[in-house]
């Protein structure tokens, strides 16, 4: 599967920075020091490794099973579906603790969540922002994941106010947007679509984050 995560990687790459509609298999097969051939020993086309890499985004065990080569439409029929209920299950998770009004969670917690989710859905959520004329569906479900997930900072926020665990807010909404911003750019974009790509780990962009965000709004 080495090879086959090489495709992937460099794929995913190229569809956030070019687009998937100008990406060719033989720009995949340049990336990484292949021939087109042998891209078609692995995938059936370029639709093919477009899923792959959506559901990879998805369930990051997927990369690892021992699948058919070369991989065909068929393995992702339900795909789109599977892509809805996972923006579900994820603004659920991370709404889970408005329930008790953040009793039991901390500012630091929310920034520390925040980054994680991110990070962890970065090539799947920059695919669909990058190609959304080729994302379907796909794209009305992200702008909706998105506004759920910005409404629940700003609800998170006015509850770590309320609670004088952070500082007031002039403007709350605007402030929340301004934190996911931060944390999208750190977590997503430094690493795949911005114009200068920066070498730098999860971990240290994480830590930057963390230590900037909380300094600036913490009581």
């Amino acid at each position: 599967m080495e090879r086959v995560k090489l495709i992937h990687d460099a794929a995913a790459m190229l569809f956030i920075r070019q687009g998937y509609s100008k990406t060719q298999i033989s720009h995949i097969a340049e990336a990484i020091g292949t021939s087109v051939g042998t891209i078609y020993h692995d995938f059936k086309g370029k639709k093919e490794i477009k899923n792959f890499i959506l559901k990879c985004a998805i369930d990051d065990s997927f990369m690892n099973r021992s699948l058919e080569r070369p991989i065909a439409e068929s393995m992702f029929q339900h795909l789109e579906t599977e892509i809805l209920e996972s923006f579900h299950a994820i603004s659920a998770r991370f709404a889970s603790h408005l329930e008790d009004r953040g009793e039991h969670y901390s500012f630091e917690e929310l920034i520390s969540d925040a980054f994680d989710l991110l990070s962890s859905h970065a090539i799947g959520c920059l695919f669909i922002e990058r190609n959304q004329a080729d994302s379907g569906r796909l794209t009305e479900y992200y702008k909706d994941y998105r506004k759920r997930f910005f409404r629940t900072m700003a609800e998170y926020l006015s509850i770590f106010v309320e609670k004088n665990e952070i500082r007031p807010l002039p403007h709350l909404e605007l402030t929340a947007t301004m934190i996911i911003e931060i944390l999208t750019w750190w977590a997503m974009d430094s690493r795949y679509s911005s114009f200068e790509i920066i070498e730098v780990s999860p971990e240290a962009a994480k830590e930057l984050c963390m230590d900037n965000i909380i300094t600036a709004y913490k009581q």
